[in-house]
């Protein structure tokens, strides 16, 4: 006997990814560039899928004083701490 178990796709479609958000895939590929301006996670590069965790804990961050989250806990635009550390360095 054969047993089967049902798993659930960490990693999901544009399609599945837009539900998740209450978009249809046409609203979330429209959005998609702003949302990753505010640093929603990327699909990934090899598969184009995204994943449902990262995207829930973005969703999470927006409101960090529903969900335990101190000020500053929520990841940030690395680009941004780059240039802030060179030009400190730099004296600027």
């Amino acid at each position: 006997m054969m047993l089967r178990f049902r798993t659930e796709p960490r990693d999901v479609p544009a399609e599945v990814a837009a539900r998740r958000l209450g978009k249809s895939r046409t609203e979330f590929e429209h959005a998609l560039p702003k949302l990753v301006a505010r640093g929603f996670p990327r699909p990934d590069p090899d598969t184009g899928n995204f994943d449902l965790t990262a995207i829930d804990r973005w969703c999470d961050a927006r409101h960090p004083h529903l969900f335990g989250m101190t000020v500053g806990s929520a990841a940030r635009d690395a680009q941004a701490v780059v240039s802030s550390r060179l030009a400190r360095m730099r004296g600027d």
